[in-house]
């Protein structure tokens, strides 16, 4: 295209220098995540540097926050106050951190949990769903779906048919617990729970949590970078396309 000025970009030039195609570019445009393109008198784009800010803004912020709250935060750029997308942004912050601290927790419980003996136990000391819900604070139908998923299987009484945890699976029920509030999901549960329940439980929850602890991590750092991209969006010197009327012919 010929007539653009020092600044001004074409479709393909923001989708080469953000990581995106032609179409996800378009796209970015339609869902507002970028704002409208000026055009020539012939129909084409042009793009400026707040676009292509913006594109790297989003790209970021997705893998940090995810594509919905990244387009909601980067949309908020070109619509409200700076006010309220700083706002959007701590929040994402702050759910990481909230993250971070229930990882913590998970992993101080763990090893407090996966270190107590349950040798010389007693058919008595078996608990019910009801008390274990109790103890854990979770529903007892969450239990119930845990042993359907065999994240926790329990014992079952030989004459009512009852569910009975014995002390083992009550561990392992709070282990669940744990990684559940730590984010995790039930189909790696479902995987890793076997080998838990093996001589070698600690290290294996221990290299679990910490997969959980980079994937935080990078996603930390996504965020920074997101907020980066963002803070040249708001940069009033930031360069815009010129006026179409100026652009020349395509």
């Amino acid at each position: 295209m010929s007539g653009l000025k020092s600044g001004d970009m074409r479709t393909i030039d923001v989708a080469r220098r953000s990581g995106y195609s032609v179409q996800q570019v378009r796209n970015l445009e339609r869902d507002g995540v970028l704002p409208p393109a000026t055009r020539t008198a012939t129909g084409y784009r042009i793009y400026g540097e707040m676009h292509l800010q913006s594109a790297l803004a989003y790209r970021a912020l997705a893998a940090g926050a995810g594509p919905i709250e990244a387009k909601k935060i980067v949309r908020a750029v070109h619509r409200f106050p700076v006010s309220q997308v700083l706002a959007l942004l701590d929040a994402a912050h702050a759910r990481l951190d909230a993250e971070r601290t229930e990882l913590r927790q998970a992993e101080e419980a763990t090893r407090a949990i996966s270190s107590e003996p349950i040798e010389d136990v007693r058919a008595s000391d078996s608990m019910s769903v009801s008390e274990l819900a109790a103890a854990l604070g979770v529903r007892p139908s969450t239990l119930r779906h845990w042993d359907a998923e065999n994240l926790v299987v329990p014992d079952r009484d030989p004459v009512r048919g009852t569910r009975r945890y014995t002390p083992a699976q009550v561990r392992d029920a709070r282990i669940v617990h744990q990684l559940r509030r730590a984010g995790y999901r039930i189909a790696p549960l479902r995987a890793l729970m076997p080998e838990l329940r093996r001589a070698r439980r600690l290290a294996d929850v221990a290299s679990a949590l910490a997969a959980r602890d980079a994937g935080i991590t990078a996603r930390s750092k996504a965020l920074l970078d997101g907020a980066a991209a963002l803070s040249a969006v708001l940069s009033p010197a930031i360069s815009t396309p010129r006026d179409p009327a100026d652009a020349g012919s395509a």
